[in-house]
């Protein structure tokens, strides 16, 4: 069973603009990096024109949050060996050259030759608020295919974390989340908004 790591993924487009996108970048029991977005993508077109990307694991959990909420202005730096940019506050990245595409009509597959890879700040783990936003922000790209009360329920969960241990990072990451979710459902889905709700 493939593992699958929850990345910032960044790709250059043909004329110059990096994308930048959370992404579960799968590692193959074979040990192969693949890269699999829906289409459409603009990874998938920055990838047609330009078939390298750069992986990097963000130390402020607000970059997935935003990402995924519309916030993608976050800083980078170049890549040391190809022509891309990386996540600058991270606790490491790679860089990858695309060496095979399984194309499909709904998920095509990037196999990733790795080119490079280096590590810029120690990791002394998350902690659970930190997981928690992870978690409502993969659900929040999912509210076009779940029930309201399905969604509710596992905010509801997760708010337990984020308002045990959340520092201010983690409560700006899960509100921007939280907006987003009650724009799609309704006011009442706010969840750290009403008292003893978590």
């Amino acid at each position: 069973m493939p593992l699958i790591l929850e990345t910032i993924v960044t790709t250059r487009s043909a004329e110059g603009r990096l994308h930048l996108v959370p992404f579960g970048l799968i590692r193959e029991d074979d040990g192969a990096t693949v890269l699999a977005p829906f289409r459409p993508s603009p990874t998938i077109q920055n990838l047609a024109v330009n078939p390298v990307f750069a992986v990097s694991s963000p130390r402020d959990v607000r970059v997935i949050a935003g990402a995924v909420t519309g916030r993608r202005d976050w800083p980078v730096l170049p890549c040391a060996r190809i022509d891309g940019a990386r996540l600058a506050d991270s606790f490491g990245h790679a860089e990858f050259e695309v060496e095979a595409v399984e194309d499909d009509a709904t998920r095509p597959r990037y196999r990733g030759r790795l080119v490079h890879e280096a590590a810029h700040a120690p990791f002394l783990g998350y902690n659970r608020a930190q997981g928690a936003v992870l978690e409502a922000a993969i659900l929040s790209t999912r509210l076009h295919m779940l029930e309201p009360e399905k969604i509710l329920s596992e905010m509801r969960y997760l708010a337990i974390a984020v308002s045990k241990t959340a520092g201010p990072r983690e409560r700006e990451a899960w509100n921007w989340i939280e907006d987003k979710v009650a724009a799609a459902i309704g006011p009442g889905a706010r969840v750290l908004d009403k008292p003893g709700a978590a």
